[in-house]
């Protein structure tokens, strides 16, 4: 079988590619990484939140061509069953997509207040207020998975859901959000999976910025 390509965007700024890649590292499918040229005008309108659709990332596998993350988290957990991305129990599994497909289609505001930049640090940001009724939404889930299903992923052990929420845990770290003390553990333990590290030393090296999303706070 060849090998599978996911193609990603920018790694600093690139949500949706951080979750494509982490679900292909959850999964434990051989795949090689293939990045969008950064002046890629549709790459740009993506991560700005201007353009009418999401095509990266993208995975190519088997003669499968998958886009939108959501989708690619139900192709992989159908080839890789293995990797047990959903929960066993069938209420779970029902809660977990309903979870994820919130994030996928909601939080608009936090998205445009609080883009994805892992190079930044704001300390003492200040987060307009439909912003922050994103964040107290995202956070409520978060307590929720982490007292039904005793932690310490959001549904025990590590799934689609982890995923999908990853970019917001840099996002709270990056514009130094407060949490309460269980959510601040969540995130403490996403950003230290090696997998995150991996990405985060990657987007370090990277070269190009993208003005727009690099403002001095």
């Amino acid at each position: 079988m060849a090998r599978a390509v996911l193609t990603i965007n920018n790694r600093n700024y690139g949500a949706w590619s951080l979750r494509g890649w982490l679900l292909a590292r959850f999964s434990g499918i051989d795949f090689e990484v293939q990045a969008v040229a950064p002046d890629d005008p549709s790459v740009k309108a993506e991560m700005l939140l201007l353009s009418a659709s999401i095509l990266v990332p993208r995975l190519e596998h088997d003669g499968a061509r998958v886009w939108d993350t959501l989708a690619i988290a139900e192709y992989l957990n159908e080839v890789a069953p293995q990797a047990q991305m959903l929960p066993d129990d069938r209420a779970a599994r029902a809660h977990c997509r309903a979870i994820c497909g919130e994030m996928h289609s909601g939080f608009a505001s936090l998205r445009a207040a609080l883009p994805m930049n892992l190079r930044a640090h704001c300390p003492g940001f200040r987060i307009w207020s439909r912003a922050q009724a994103d964040i107290e939404r995202v956070t409520a889930i978060w307590r929720d998975c982490l007292s039904t299903y005793g932690g310490p992923y959001l549904f025990k052990r590590r799934s689609i859901a982890d995923a999908m929420y990853a970019p917001v845990a840099t996002r709270f770290v990056t514009y130094d959000v407060k949490l309460d003390p269980a959510c601040r553990v969540y995130v403490d333990r996403l950003m230290a999976m090696p997998d995150m590290q991996q990405w985060i030393e990657a987007a370090r090296r990277e070269p190009e910025a993208i003005e727009e999303l690099d403002v001095e706070f």
